[in-house]
């Protein structure tokens, strides 16, 4: 066990094996997200990537199970794989996320700023737990949903906002 430890190529087997598992992963958790999304062609060619990549780095940690370094690479691989594959997904940010805003004093004012600024906005007079409040509901790209949370920042910061993730199904306007 000690010499392989010290061996080269059982390191750069290992590594080999890490990076093919991130890859792996990573392509896993961007397709799940798409399947998500309905977006059914780039889920299929993801699926590819992934199964032929999971099969190679399989194959190699297999082969050779008399070397650790390849087992561990294999599970450091595959939990890095996860958070890798949702960064990158982060940055893509694919979709469309549904802002609901709740303001207290402002409500009239932050709506006709985000309308200004090119986003659809619907407003709601409700009663929250210390009185009237307005409710603001605003659908947009999930890449301007921070562009929108600092204009409600900035008009009110005592704004509640939450969000969710939605798929447009008909209609409606969407900021081009």
């Amino acid at each position: 066990m000690p010499d392989i430890l010290l061996s080269s190529s059982a390191w750069l087997g290992a590594l080999t094996i890490f990076a093919l598992r991130v890859a792996d992963v990573s392509v896993g958790t961007l397709r799940l997200l798409f399947i998500l999304r309905g977006r059914k062609a780039a889920s299929w060619v993801l699926g590819f990537f992934q199964s032929l990549i999971f099969v190679i780095a399989i194959t190699s940690v297999l082969s050779n199970l008399d070397n650790v370094l390849n087992i561990v690479g294999y599970a450091a691989g595959f939990a890095t794989g996860g958070v890798v594959g949702m960064w990158i997904e982060e940055r893509l940010a694919i979709g469309y996320t549904h802002l609901q805003i709740i303001s207290s004093r402002r409500g009239a004012a932050l709506a006709e700023e985000l309308r200004t600024a090119g986003f659809a906005v619907t407003e709601v007079s409700a009663r929250g737990r210390d009185g009237m409040v307005s409710m603001l509901s605003c659908n947009v790209r999930r890449k301007e949903a921070k562009v929108v949370e600092k204009i409600v920042r900035d008009a009110d910061e005592d704004a509640f906002v939450t969000s969710e993730e939605v798929r447009p199904v008909r209609r409606g306007f969407w900021r081009a």
